[in-house]
């Protein structure tokens, strides 16, 4: 029984006194099926949310904790027709797989037994204008029916449990129309043959399941490619850690069990485990999830690493910062679930229609069928003309309109480094006219470099990086990283709140403060060619040098702020930092409109004066004080390394040190939007055009399934164009 199920493994702390759970469910295909789950569990007392996400038929549950058995909604699920089980991504793609296969197997042995019947077909229409008896006739249909009957029994399968669970369910889904459809194909093909007829529609009902199938295997084709982004960002995920349990003994254990200060080895052609600080080793590291640079980057003793990391060459020893579900990577993870759950006002609209659609399709047949007996029609033309009708208007193309826009969207989004967080994101961030961004953190890295580092001799540099390594300041940080230091002098004293100090060769070397080390004049002649720094002296002897240290601007900052007023989007900069710092950072990226000094609240009142002028704003910022403008702006992105609270605002994060994701996010967004409604008009203009047609008894069951299979792979070939290229 499923109720035996220990679901404790499965569980997770989401915050303060809430559950998550996710469930695979089996049997959902189109908004509809997502609209009636999630309308229904959500009505579920206590229960925060319940979310589909159709790329990977996966259900994210919340709810307060303590309140409700997690068998609660396996039951409930399946008095909805659904089965469904606690969710497993290796499972789940295994299961996935096995379903394709499946469904190719069924396509396969349609397409055979279809072929099979229209060579037979072929004597008997050409029979019917000739001389052929009767017996002759007869022979034929039968040996039809001999091999559409178990083929079809046995292709079909995926259509018929699906609407026999749903009628059993007292609901209805999409593939009860179809169901019905294939179902009077078949009985009104034997019936005509047992009744020595002219005509039979065994090739139809064969063929209608043939397209049907092709339809499905092409819908879950690209969903599974979808899926593939969330796959493989999981599989950077090492399952276990060699773990220090000694100053030279190592143990594996579960990646699980890693906490903060844990120090762990991480070897050559090794996925780093965790988010931490090296400690020992260099090595090359594949750090491209995070800085979106495709080259590897060098770490040494100091540097970060983070979690799914691919280190190259030499062993590393980490000390963990963050572990298990506290990692980086495993933010980005949940970051792409949103995306792929993600609604949109267009949805939720293709899910109404949906709602509606099977009532409609089984009343418009049945009206037809009546109409055309009431006309003087045969019982064997009204019933061919019903069943040609309710293939035709089967939901599939309207169901797919929307999902399939928004998984290929997503997709796109996820290789170009965004990560939606909020359904209608797509949609509010195609209508941005006017980009407010942030500046430090935001149009500037968050990490802190040495600005004259060409003016600094190479032994001055290699120096006070060892003397930089024995202090813990960001800025003593910035210059053992911009030497490489990797072994730091010995005998340091460090003064608080004035730098560090000790001996090499016999001469004392000094690190900190501009009046520490005596070397106040070049610290202010430096501060005159660039105000915005932050100063660092060193000083050995009389020899006195300083280090600019500052944030370095994004390396395509310029380029993407000229691609956005090329797109016709306004661009300015509102920053709390100083004056002198935003003006050159404008004047670097020939911005004309600028703020300096800007307090939270003004930030968010800045905002809204947009807003009032008709600008769709798009913010963009990472810091604690940039949320509350994030959750002003019509739309709004961070980068992933912004606080929480600026995520957790944010309807997208952007990965890496460019900025050019922020572009991306525009241009992608604007033409998912116009295919999202171009999908909705070809499902409308396609019904409007087909139903008077097969009304009108002008259409066969054949051709009928033709039309609407068609119409869905249409619906999904349009969705893939966002794949293809970036239109304005």
């Amino acid at each position: 029984m499923q109720d035996d199920v220990d679901f404790s493994h499965y569980l997770k702390r989401t915050g303060t006194g809430f559950i998550q759970l996710d469930l695979a469910v089996e049997g959902i295909n189109c908004a509809g099926c997502m609209g009636k789950i999630e309308r229904n569990l959500s009505s579920i007392p206590d229960v925060i949310s319940a979310r589909v996400n159709l790329t990977d038929n996966r259900l994210a549950l919340e709810w307060k904790a303590g309140a409700l058995d997690p068998a609660l909604f396996i039951k409930r699920l399946a008095e909805l027709g659904y089965r469904a089980y606690p969710f497993q991504r290796d499972d789940a793609e295994t299961l996935e797989s096995e379903r394709a296969r499946d469904l190719l197997r069924r396509l396969g042995v349609a397409a055979f037994a279809a072929m099979n019947v229209m060579m037979l077909s072929i004597p008997v229409w050409s029979g019917n204008v000739s001389d052929m008896l009767p017996e002759q006739r007869d022979f034929f249909h039968w040996l039809s029916a001999l091999i559409v009957l178990p083929a079809a029994a046995y292709s079909a399968q995926p259509f018929l449990s699906s609407a026999f669970t749903a009628l059993r369910a007292r609901r209805a889904n999409m593939d009860v129309p179809i169901s019905i459809g294939i179902l009077l194909a078949l009985a009104t093909s034997l019936i005509e043959t047992v009744a020595h007829a002219e005509h039979a529609y065994f090739d139809a009902a064969i063929m209608l399941i043939a397209f049907l199938l092709a339809g499905r295997y092409l819908d879950q084709n690209m969903r599974r490619r979808t899926r593939a982004f969330a796959g493989n960002l999981a599989a950077l995920k090492a399952e276990t850690a060699a773990k220090f349990i000694g100053p030279t003994e190592i143990r594996t254990v579960p990646a699980s069990t890693i906490k903060p200060g844990d120090v762990v080895l991480v070897r050559p052609g090794e996925c780093c485990t965790v988010d931490g600080d090296v400690i020992e080793g260099r090595s090359e590291v594949d750090q491209s999830l995070i800085t979106g640079e495709t080259l590897p980057a060098l770490v040494a003793p100091g540097s970060a690493v983070f979690a799914g990391t691919l280190v190259r060459s030499g062993t590393l020893r980490v000390r963990a910062v963050a572990a298990s579900e506290d990692t980086l990577l495993a933010e980005i993870s949940r970051l792409l679930d949103h995306a792929l759950q993600a609604r949109s006002r267009y949805l939720r609209l293709a899910e109404r229609a949906s709602r509606l659609y099977a009532p409609i399709v089984h009343a418009t047949a049945l009206l037809t069928m009546l109409g055309w007996l009431a006309s003087g029609a045969t019982f064997h033309d009204a019933i061919v003309t019903a069943i040609a009708v309710l293939i035709i208007t089967c939901p599939c193309a309207l169901g797919l309109a929307i999902p399939a826009v928004q998984t290929v969207a997503s997709g796109v989004l996820f290789r170009s480094g965004v990560l939606l967080n909020a359904g209608d994101a797509i949609e509010r961030m195609a209508e941005v006219n006017r980009v407010v961004f942030d500046k430090t953190g935001t149009l500037t890295l968050p990490e802190l470099d040495v600005a004259n580092l060409a003016s600094i001799p190479d032994d001055v540099l290699k120096l006070a990086g060892r003397l930089a390594l024995s202090s813990r300041h960001p800025v003593a940080a910035a210059v053992a990283r911009a030497a490489g230091a990797s072994e730091p002098l010995a005998d340091i004293e460090e003064e608080l709140g004035q730098g560090v100090r000790g001996y090499y060769q016999g001469s004392e070397v000094r690190l900190g403060r501009t009046s520490f080390c005596g070397a106040e004049s070049l610290a202010e002649e430096t501060l005159c060619r660039d105000p915005e720094a932050s100063i660092v002296a060193f000083s050995r002897g009389d020899s006195k040098h300083v280090f600019a240290v500052r944030q370095r601007m994004r390396p395509d900052a310029p380029e993407v702020v000229a691609g956005l007023v090329s797109l016709g989007v306004a661009v300015e900069i509102v920053s709390g930092d100083r004056e002198p710092a935003v003006q050159r950072t404008a004047a670097t990226l020939g911005i004309q409109n600028w703020r300096a000094g800007v307090s939270p609240t003004d930030k968010v009142a800045r905002v809204k004066s947009l807003t009032g002028e008709g600008y769709k704003v798009l913010m963009v910022g990472d810091g604690l004080n940039d949320a509350p403008a994030l959750a002003t702006a019509h739309a709004s992105m961070s980068p992933v390394t912004a606080t929480h609270m600026s995520q957790a605002v944010a309807d997208a994060v952007f990965l890496g040190e460019r900025l050019r994701p922020v572009m991306t996010a525009v241009m992608t967004s604007r033409k998912a939007l116009r295919l999202m409604r171009q999908n909705l008009w070809l499902a409308v203009v396609y019904n409007i055009l087909a139903v008077p047609v097969a009304i009108a008894g002008l259409v066969t069951p054949l051709i009928a399934a033709a039309a609407m299979s068609g119409s869905s792979v249409l619906v999904m070939l349009n969705a893939l164009r966002a794949r293809r290229g970036e239109v304005v």
